[in-house]
């Protein structure tokens, strides 16, 4: 399978005609548009920046774009009740002809989830309820009718008509944690997505989700694994330079640890980096667009790395 090349865009600190307009450039050059799950701006920053909502989002990008898969990677699924996210899912599916994939997760942004009155247990708490909720939307994407009784969520014969157009509608399930997520991604998922780690963790993360899949019998090989970078690329070492020291400013504390997994080079070294990952085992690698970025870089990446990469 041929590696696949995604913009994963914030739609943060732009117009939505901006975005709108982005898309539809992007469209013509990836092969998967995805959109994130925050009521606030990311990284966080009190609410301080313009931040449109995901699903609504998802459905103008389901509908300006033509080509590309899309989805959000990932929604956090204490934000919304299960069925209501499968109901969504299979309508988008529809707007987007049958471009629709869904990704999931445990979430981690408690300073929006506290603002908007949600609440926001442990991260022991919170993957427990993706397991239920995952449950629940595979049965509604596939089955006429599902029940499920658990501790966070249940349906109660319920049915979601109509069925998505894809047979079966693709779920990511999002995180790092060897123990508990990525058991949850081999019971579940078709594929796995990592952000902003390194390579060698990404391998290190891969080779633990084949343990998981071997422990189930599941074959590793039916599982899609992608990893999402931050988009820091410059045109030239100065640039880069800058672009280090705003992925600082923005990050703090969490910069080193988001660095790993950031784009922080030049066209040039760029192509080895995406390399570099697809033979750790990455499928799709997306890049993390937010606003604002090098529009010089962001050409060279569209019309120089990606040709050399696909090449």
């Amino acid at each position: 399978m041929s590696l696949k090349l995604g913009a994963h865009v914030g739609q943060q600190n732009m117009s939505m005609d901006t975005m709108r307009t982005l898309w539809r450039k992007l469209d013509e050059k990836v092969d998967w548009i995805s959109a994130w799950d925050h009521f606030y701006e990311a990284p966080p920053a009190g609410g301080t920046i313009d931040h449109f909502e995901a699903m609504t989002t998802l459905g103008a990008l389901a509908a300006e774009t033509k080509n590309a898969r899309l989805g959000c990677l990932v929604f956090y699924v204490g934000y919304r009740n299960p069925a209501s996210i499968a109901k969504a899912a299979a309508t988008l599916d529809h707007i987007s002809g049958g471009r629709f994939e869904l990704g999931l997760g445990a979430g981690w942004h408690e300073q929006e989830a506290t603002a908007y009155g949600y609440d926001f247990p442990g991260v022991g708490t919170r993957l427990d309820m993706l397991d239920e909720a995952t449950t629940i939307i595979r049965g509604l994407l596939t089955q006429e009718r599902t029940s499920f009784t658990g501790k966070h969520y249940s349906v109660d014969n319920a049915s979601s008509l109509p069925l998505p157009i894809q047979d079966r509608l693709p779920i990511w399930l999002g995180g790092l944690g060897e123990k508990k997520t990525l058991k949850l991604v081999a019971k579940h998922a078709d594929g796995w997505n990592a952000a902003y780690t390194s390579v060698e963790n990404f391998a290190r993360l891969s080779g633990v989700l084949d343990t998981w899949c071997e422990k189930i019998d599941r074959d590793p090989t039916t599982l899609q694994r992608s990893i999402n970078l931050m988009f820091h690329l410059g045109t030239s070492q100065a640039e880069v330079d800058a672009e280090r020291e705003k992925l600082v400013t923005a990050w703090g504390p969490a910069a080193r640890r988001v660095e790993g997994g950031a784009l922080l080079c030049t066209p040039a070294e760029a192509v080895d980096r995406i390399n570099a990952y697809r033979e750790a085992g990455a499928d799709m690698i997306n890049v993390a667009l937010r606003a604002p970025w090098n529009e010089e870089a962001l050409s060279a990446y569209l019309d120089e790395v990606i040709p050399a990469v696909k090449g």
